[in-house]
């Protein structure tokens, strides 16, 4: 089927155009929706940010990808362009000034080095004394005019790189009042002001979704609901009707911010709120969360829980691929303890407890399965092991896709989820605690409120105070001492089968089929029994 004028042999249930902010590769979620819609007869189309730049295409199942280039014309703000008289009035202009008049300066001194030397040659090969000496008493003045100005250049130039990082930064007192300022006087729209880079999104997505003629437009986390919602406007200005489906992954208003400034936070909250009443149904990651989307935007119905859940089959040609093996790419045999943790790297997600106890456990290993290995958190987690002496105990891997991980992890002997203590941390269950127990690894995790909670009222893991290493250590000992009993408890009927994609899919598909106005699918009463391929006894 032609996804541009919607012709194709294939009956199909309606045109969803799925959005998000990333390059899919790496979003199991996004991932999972695009090939289970597909499957179940709706024409899906994902568009996804390209990475670099390097747009591509390619298919999921039934679904088509596209990657879109999203050029950062308007990431910067504007007052990154402009002079800062009060607080830098010896900068200069932004742009190419500074290093104009440091190349000026630079080649004023290679001339001046140019005319030494020559008075130095003619020195070696008997010049004029006299001539030599003149010459180097009339170059004293210009040596001293380049020496202050080379000076003041260098001087002039600190001051714009000072003023550009702080304005790169925009976390000084002066950005937070402006922030505070901002959405005082203009609300939710103050985004606009604060962070017009968001703009950069509908500019690269908005054409190309005006193109594709949705039906509906499935719309995951803040930026895509902003996009989304507009689209939807100007299709109803036409006279085409489209629903839109917001998916929240997160509390926005209780994250660690992405970026560290005070008016990336201010302005995303703003837009979350402006544009959330636009959506006709929202979907989320866990109850906890629903109930707080529900409260914080009024909405009129409680949104529906899609939890981020493993498959429970696959695909028969993606089972065919090879799946890595865990203890060879850690060079540990079978028998070697070894504890696994799969996911974001990042401070708040506690991965340096890992490290820490290292030296407290005897011969046990610990492996990260990471998006970035290379990245600077993680080299100063190496470093750390370099400097505790268990640099040969700690491995840093990179991901495997959405459909092998749990298989890839069932080698391991613990699953460590180590998070702090952030309000969007407390409130979900995560998608690797379940991709641990469909590998039906013991869990170690910190006592944040859901996960903490549940792995307690299930007995499948061992709970610890986040960032309490001595606690840690005791968890991981007795999950240790006796991995058995908590493996058993996966063994509880039915206890897996509610963290399937398969379960979540459904959800996901009546609610598309609601919206639309088409027939909900007939689905047999009893699921096949989940895979098991690859899991440790």
């Amino acid at each position: 089927m032609d996804p541009e004028n919607g012709s194709g042999t294939r009956e199909r249930r309606g045109r969803v155009v799925m959005l998000v902010d990333n390059g899919v590769n790496g979003d199991s979620r996004v991932q999972k929706q695009a090939r289970s819609a597909a499957d179940a007869g709706w024409e899906v189309i994902l568009l996804g940010r390209a990475p670099n730049g390097k747009v591509a295409s390619w298919k999921l199942g039934d679904a088509d990808v596209r990657l879109i280039e999203v050029e950062a014309h308007l990431d910067k703000h504007p007052m990154y362009f402009r002079r800062a008289w009060l607080r830098r009035p010896f900068a200069y202009p932004p742009f190419h000034v500074a290093r104009y008049r440091t190349a000026q300066v630079d080649a004023w001194h290679a001339y001046l080095r140019e005319r030494r030397t020559k008075l130095d040659v003619a020195a070696r090969e008997g010049g004029s004394p006299l001539r030599i000496a003149v010459g180097r008493a009339a170059l004293v003045p210009s040596r001293g005019g380049a020496f202050v100005a080379k000076r003041w250049v260098a001087f002039r130039r600190h001051q714009l790189e000072s003023m550009q990082r702080a304005r790169r930064r925009q976390d000084t007192r002066y950005d937070r009042l402006v922030a505070r300022m901002q959405t005082v006087l203009r609300g939710d729209s103050a985004w606009r002001r604060l962070e017009p880079g968001m703009w950069d999104f509908e500019l690269a997505y908005g054409p190309v979704i005006d193109r594709l003629k949705p039906e509906l437009i499935h719309a995951n986390d803040f930026r895509m609901l902003g996009v989304a919602a507009r689209a939807v406007m100007r299709a109803r200005a036409r006279g085409r009707s489209v629903k839109l489906v917001w998916d929240a992954h997160e509390f926005l208003p209780g994250i660690k911010p992405w970026k560290d400034t005070a008016r990336w936070h201010p302005a995303a909250v703003a837009m979350e709120r402006e544009y959330a009443p636009a959506a006709d149904a929202v979907v989320t990651v866990s109850e906890m969360l629903a109930d707080m989307l529900r409260e914080t935007h009024g909405l009129a119905g409680r949104p529906s829980v899609v939890l981020n859940a493993p498959s429970a089959t696959v695909a028969p040609d993606l089972a065919a691929e090879p799946v890595p093996d865990l203890r060879a790419l850690c060079g540990v045999g079978p028998d070697v303890p070894l504890m696994v943790y799969s996911g974001a790297a990042a401070k708040q997600r506690g991965l340096d407890i890992m490290v820490e106890a290292l030296p407290r456990l005897e011969g046990v290993h610990a492996a990260f399965v990471v998006l970035y290995p290379e990245d600077g958190y993680m080299r100063g987690l190496r470093a750390r092991a370099a400097a505790l002496g268990v640099a040969d105990r700690m491995h840093v891997l990179p991901y495997v896709p959405h459909y092998q991980v749990s298989r890839f992890l069932a080698a391991a002997d613990i699953g460590v989820i180590p998070i702090h203590h952030w309000p969007n941390h407390e409130i979900a269950l995560i998608t690797k605690f379940m991709e641990y127990a469909h590998a039906r690894l013991p869990l170690v995790v910190s006592d944040v409120k859901t996960m903490g909670g549940v792995t307690e009222s299930t007995g499948q893991g061992e709970v610890f105070r986040a960032e309490d290493l001595e606690d840690f250590v005791r968890a991981t000992k007795a999950v240790l001492a006796d991995p058995a009993r908590y493996r058993a408890v996966y063994d509880q009927p039915g206890l897996l089968d509610q963290w399937t994609w398969e379960a979540q899919a459904e959800i996901l598909d009546d609610l598309y089929a609601d919206l639309l106005d088409r027939p909900r699918l007939e689905r047999l009463a009893e699921q096949p029994e989940p895979a098991q391929t690859g899991v440790r006894s």
